[in-house]
């Protein structure tokens, strides 16, 4: 049985999560336009600095790890390329910084596969598509 685009981007999103260096929880996202591939990303640390299997996480106050930079942040600052109506698939819900960023890029749609509670994503992408694909 051939998978549909959805489920094959989410699954490549999932391979890339196996990348991340965080210990927290691994996201792995893939930014594709008209079916191909622009740019993929995985939550770690800076170029140059430790890395949370190696050090342990950096939490802030809401237990979140502050040391990785985001798969979506990650995903977007490789695409090379105009990203005006392109889809985002994500392995988890975005944050709310990652929503602003994903919606100030152009991206019109956001595949996500796992829930990842946030108070204010939501706001951030309200002009969005916004698909759980379980």
């Amino acid at each position: 049985m051939r998978v549909s685009f959805n489920e094959y981007f989410l699954q490549l999103a999932e391979l890339t999560s196996k990348r991340s260096t965080c210990q927290r929880l691994k996201v792995g996202a893939v930014i594709v336009k008209n079916n191909r591939i622009l740019s993929t990303g995985y939550n770690g640390s800076i170029k140059g600095h430790e890395h949370c299997i190696d050090v342990g996480c950096l939490k802030n106050d809401e237990g979140r790890c502050i040391r990785c930079i985001h798969a979506e942040a990650n995903a977007l600052l490789f695409a090379k390329t105009d990203l005006e109506g392109a889809v985002i698939y994500v392995t988890h819900y975005p944050c709310e910084n990652c929503s602003k960023l994903i919606a100030q890029s152009g991206i019109k749609k956001i595949v996500y596969k796992n829930e990842y509670e946030n108070t204010y994503s939501r706001e951030f992408l309200r002009d969005l598509e916004v698909i759980h694909f379980r």
